[in-house]
């Protein structure tokens, strides 16, 4: 039977013989999809593989497959990929029920379709999507917004977007790098989405160098630092030396400007600096970022030594600590800046980025003998101090954290 084929040729979920479903008949294969009994993976595959010759007489059918939001999301979206350019889904896929949709990653991909179908209707919310953090999201409207200029130009598509919105200007900004066009203006952007962009898209080192000449704030005038920065990295293929040194002269020109962030004194601030600074999310502030490259890096951490001496002051307490265990096999997932030693019900944090401890109020029979033995037990003004401007990502979101959760930071 034509359905016993595709299941051998699709034994299980991600192990598909691509070259076989591609050489199969494709009203078969369409015949399998546009039936929702068959477990998703396999009608996913059998729709990848249309891909090219969709059978006219099945499409209506598997245009009822995109249209059915009780159907699954991975399956709808491989069908827009090849039915999505039918004139007769456009007014579907308009309507405003499509953004509300909660079926995983469906609204980027109603939209994604509109724009490879030259909706010029589609283009300012597809510049929202291609100003998201998210690189799947940011991927499908890049991606959609690439098909309106292919469809219509670019001059036609310019005309929906004005000055206001920074979405907007990121689009621009993307179209005059594209065109060759120089891009320094865009490092004083009041929004740091374009001004990051801007500087990772600057190129021209006299360009750059130009621009520090008169840039109009010190926040620009960063900017343009880190994009020479960069730029020299890449072109010298060194260690980073001689980039460097052009770096600190330039901040110290500047005045060298930090973010000041009461409460943050300068032990907690420099493995701040030095952890999270140059991974840190597109809107932290520049400052942050080119101070970490002109600072003097840490002294070298002996995590090793840190948790052997708490170990061995918990033991002398009387607390009966187990072995030292990594943040991430204590989640069982992920990874982050601490160590976890339980001790009877509770249990102590360790942090790697200096000998730093916590502990929920359960823990807290732990703080007199770490204290003790040279560890520094965060008080509680300190700890929920917010480090202004450096934007971490933690689950999901892109702000600036509290000195604790950067000291003792776990993300799966």
């Amino acid at each position: 039977m034509p359905e016993d084929d595709i299941d051998h040729m699709i034994p299980s979920a991600g192990r598909a013989d691509t070259d076989a479903l591609r050489a199969h008949d494709a009203e078969e294969l369409a015949q399998y999809v546009a039936d929702p009994t068959h477990p998703w993976w396999r009608r996913r595959a059998c729709a990848q593989a249309l891909a090219g010759r969709v059978p006219e007489p099945w499409a209506d059918a598997l245009l009822d497959r995109v249209r059915d939001i009780e159907d699954v999301g991975e399956v709808r979206r491989a069908l827009l990929e090849i039915v999505g350019d039918r004139p007769e889904l456009l007014p579907w896929l308009r309507h405003e029920d499509r953004g509300r949709e909660t079926s995983y990653g469906m609204p980027d991909a109603f939209l994604r379709t509109r724009g490879l179908a030259g909706d010029l209707t589609a283009a300012e919310d597809l510049a929202v999507l291609a100003a998201s953090p998210w690189r799947r999201t940011q991927e499908a409207g890049e991606t959609g917004l690439d098909a309106l200029v292919a469809h219509h130009g670019l001059q036609k598509v310019l005309t929906r977007f004005g000055e206001d919105r920074p979405e907007d200007r990121l689009f621009r900004l993307r179209m005059r790098y594209r065109a060759g066009q120089d891009v320094t203006y865009a490092l004083a952007d009041p929004d740091r989405t374009v001004a990051h962009l801007a500087h990772t898209l600057a190129h021209d080192a006299d360009a750059l160098r130009a621009f520090l000449t008169h840039a109009p704030t010190t926040e620009s005038a960063l900017w343009a630092v880190l994009a020479l920065h960069e730029l020299t990295e890449v072109t010298k293929d060194t260690e980073d030396t001689e980039a460097r040194a052009e770096t600190r002269r330039l901040y110290k020109a500047l005045g060298s400007p930090r973010v000041e962030v009461p409460g943050l004194d300068e032990e907690l601030r420099v493995p701040i600096l030095h952890e999270y600074a140059q991974r840190s999310q597109r809107l932290t502030d520049p400052r942050w970022r080119v101070e970490v490259l002109c600072a003097e890096p840490p002294a070298p951490h002996d995590v090793d030594a840190w948790l052997s001496r708490a170990t061995h002051a918990l033991t002398s307490a009387g607390l009966a600590p187990s072995p030292p265990v990594d943040c991430g096999a204590y989640h069982q997932q992920g990874g982050g800046t601490y160590h976890v030693i339980k001790f009877g019900d509770s249990a102590v944090r360790i942090s790697t980025l200096g000998p730093y401890a916590s502990a929920a109020e359960s823990g807290m029979a732990a703080r007199p003998p770490l204290e003790a033995a040279g560890f520094r037990w965060l008080d509680e003004d300190t700890a929920a101090t917010k480090v202004t401007d450096l934007c971490v990502y933690y689950f999901g979101d892109r702000e600036a954290l509290a000195i604790e959760t950067l000291l003792f930071y776990w993300q799966d």
